[in-house]
């Protein structure tokens, strides 16, 4: 073993050292090695905290025991219960990595981060994850919390919103990696541990860290300029009114296209304002009742949305044909509105409704 080999095999036996006395070792997925329940909590945890996580990871199991289970059901299915942890093109690639495994694998995950990244909606950070906790392989991940780790520790510096750099410290991700048979799997998940409680975006805990006498950043005294990354998301704002058409319990609703915001979710019928709304409703009972306008926020797009509630007689005829405008459209109870997938915004509207 070289003197680069040797202090890179220190670097991560201290690391593994700090995860086992140290790290995170009560969370379910951390319970097992069943690829399905490891990847799972990958794509739940993409951009979403444990906390959150917590509960839908249960219910998922509780619904859909095994990946043939998950591949069977409705995509509609998987999205009501993926419903409120957003981002929802995660569960449609769920459900389309579900069906995938059991149609092309025979029900089985494939065993290494090279097959596993040719599944839909997994990418190389993920693959890795589950190759390395499933299944022992010496593998890099570098997810958001691992970039801002060793770019702290290693004082990388360049652009990360550039493909070369990101290339960069992908390399750097592997050359940190323990020695064959010397713990991945604790190293692995010390990384996660020590970046989701230590080494924060803000006000890291240097003085807990294994690696702090090390770090660049610390040394510097600016970890939070780690890691750099200049492009800057450019925002939108969109405006739209939102029918909330009632008939006795029943409310109506529309399914999104599969693309786009909240695709294939269930929601209300959009107009662009609230004047061409009322004038829809006015070939029928007349106007409705104009909500206060509140704003749901997305990870690029603010959503303006004004409410405008109208019920129906049991016996409107605008119940029917009218409707068709919306060829997705259905009356749902309000028993079974738990049964779709809403966006966050609207089920709180609509929970928080009369009834």
């Amino acid at each position: 073993m070289s003197r680069d080999d040797a202090a890179t095999a220190a670097l991560a036996r201290r690391l593994i050292d700090w995860q086992r006395q140290h790290g995170r070792h009560t969370l379910p997925w951390q319970q097992t090695r069943d690829p399905y329940r490891v990847w799972l909590s990958e794509i739940m945890l993409q951009q979403t905290q444990v906390s959150t996580v917590l509960g839908y990871y249960e219910r998922f199991l509780t619904r859909f025991p095994d990946v043939q289970a998950l591949a069977a059901a409705p995509l509609d299915e998987v999205l009501a219960l993926w419903a409120g942890l957003g981002y929802y093109s995660r569960a449609r690639n769920l459900h389309r990595c579900a069906q995938a495994v059991v149609q092309d694998w025979g029900g089985v995950f494939p065993s290494t981060a090279a097959q596993l990244a040719t599944l839909p909606g997994i990418g190389r950070s993920t693959s890795a994850a589950v190759a390395a906790f499933c299944f022992g392989e010496r593998v890099a991940i570098l997810d958001g919390n691992v970039k801002r780790v060793l770019s702290r520790v290693l004082g990388f510096g360049e652009d990360l919103a550039q493909t070369v750099a990101e290339r960069r410290l992908w390399d750097n991700a592997e050359a940190q990696l323990p020695p064959a048979g010397e713990g991945v799997e604790a190293y692995t998940q010390g990384l996660m541990d020590l970046g989701a409680t230590v080494c924060t975006p803000r006000q890291p805990s240097c003085l807990l860290c294994p690696w702090q006498d090390l770090c660049v950043a610390r040394r510097e005294g600016r970890p939070e300029a780690y890691p750099v990354k200049t492009r800057k998301l450019k925002r939108g704002r969109r405006s739209h009114a939102l029918l909330w058409l009632t008939q006795g319990d029943a409310v109506f609703l529309v399914q999104k296209p599969a693309t786009g915001v909240w695709a294939g979710l269930w929601t209300l019928p959009e107009f662009d304002d609230v004047d061409s709304l009322q004038a829809w409703l006015a070939e029928g009972p007349g106007p409705g009742e104009v909500g206060a306008t509140f704003t749901h926020v997305l990870t690029h797009l603010d959503l303006a949305l004004t409410p405008v509630r109208r019920a129906l007689p049991v016996d409107s005829p605008l119940a029917q044909g009218p409707l068709l405008r919306w060829p997705t459209g259905r009356w749902v109870p309000r028993a079974a509105l738990a049964e779709h997938g809403l966006p966050a915004p609207v089920r709180k509207l609509l929970d928080a409704g009369p009834t």
